[in-house]
């Protein structure tokens, strides 16, 4: 049967018929709100590269997290600053580094909300890479055991997920038996599995000044190819998944999240464990400078986005709009 005996406008005549057979959902229960924090007292400081977006001391971020928490999203994800770089990223792991204290201050503040911390060494290092460089190339094993230390800091910090970022082979591996042998058997690895090496990320790298330095033009370590993900590939991001979850992975994680809809749907299709999706920077900040040029409706586009990327299978939407889609939901 064909029209008229099948009009399909019928069902999308007015908002509570639209509501009623409304196939995808998205609440302020699927969102989760990074948080930049670096080391001080009382800063709330503009992010040059990210509109809305602020660097925070654990003072504030606490103060910040109580909003988040108030407004129904359940998590944050803590990106840390250090007060020094070195070659290994010492501050990454230090009982007394921003993101420790941090958590530490939320958990106090809010003990409901779940605290995430990002695990990675690319803000960390002289080198801007997520890894140890040694001989001219990102040494695998080496940086697996570092991540394992940050890590278990977080966790001795109150961390409830550790998420680790760098693509390191095995990391996930080296974090879960950390974890297990210093009983923090509770704490859970949102792994970011598939992540890309995107372009999407220049805003983000400017706000954790985490670009690869500038002393590795010309060389492969000029950009972080040789770790992160083809953005060509997608077989290659399901056996990814599949290892993290082999090794003990709790969540995974697609990164960037719009342009590889197509990851997160191939994965929602394979894989029963939760799957998270980052909402990255240049993504955030393309919708915002298209809004800032009256060229599209800023709120519309956002809860477009986000469905999009949650209709796409994603159960976890980490996003920079978290706070504004939230009273957006409410």
């Amino acid at each position: 049967m064909g029209f008229p005996k099948i009009r399909m406008r019928r069902l999308r005549t007015n908002s509570s018929m639209r509501r009623l057979v409304r196939q995808t959902s998205l609440s302020a229960d699927d969102l989760v709100e990074p948080l930049f924090v670096r080391p001080g007292e009382g800063l709330k400081e503009p992010i040059e590269s990210m509109a809305d977006c602020y660097h925070f001391s654990p003072d504030t971020a606490a103060e910040e997290a109580a909003e988040v928490a108030a407004l129904g999203i359940p998590a944050v994800l803590l990106f840390g600053l250090p007060n020094k770089k070195d070659e290994k990223g010492s501050e990454a792991w230090s009982e007394k580094g921003a993101v420790q204290q941090a958590v530490r201050e939320i958990k106090k503040a809010v003990p409901e909300l779940l605290v995430i911390t990002d695990v990675c060494l690319c803000a960390y290092t002289e080198s801007g890479h997520c890894g140890l460089v040694k001989n001219g190339k990102i040494d695998n094993d080496s940086t697996c055991e570092l991540l394992a230390k940050v890590a278990l800091s977080h966790a001795q910090a109150g961390a409830d997920i550790v998420a680790p970022s760098d693509m390191m082979d095995g990391r996930v591996k080296y974090i879960r038996e950390a974890l297990e042998e210093n009983d923090f058997k509770d704490v859970a690895i949102m792994a970011y599995s598939a992540k890309y090496a995107s372009s999407f990320y220049g805003p983000f790298r400017g706000a954790v000044d985490s670009a690869p330095s500038p002393a590795f033009a010309g060389t492969g370590l000029a950009d972080r190819k040789s770790y992160q993900m083809d953005v060509s590939n997608s077989d290659q991001a399901m056996q990814e998944i599949a290892l993290d979850i082999e090794e003990g992975a709790d969540i995974i994680m697609v990164k960037p999240a719009l342009p590889y809809l197509d990851i997160i749907y191939r994965a929602r299709q394979r894989f029963d464990c939760p799957i998270a999706a980052y909402n990255v920077s240049g993504e955030y900040m393309m919708l915002n400078s298209a809004a800032q040029a009256g060229l599209l409706d800023k709120e519309f586009a956002m809860m477009e986005v986000l469905t999009a990327i949650k209709r796409a299978g994603a159960d976890i939407v980490i996003t920079y709009f978290a706070k504004e889609a939230a009273k957006l939901l409410k």
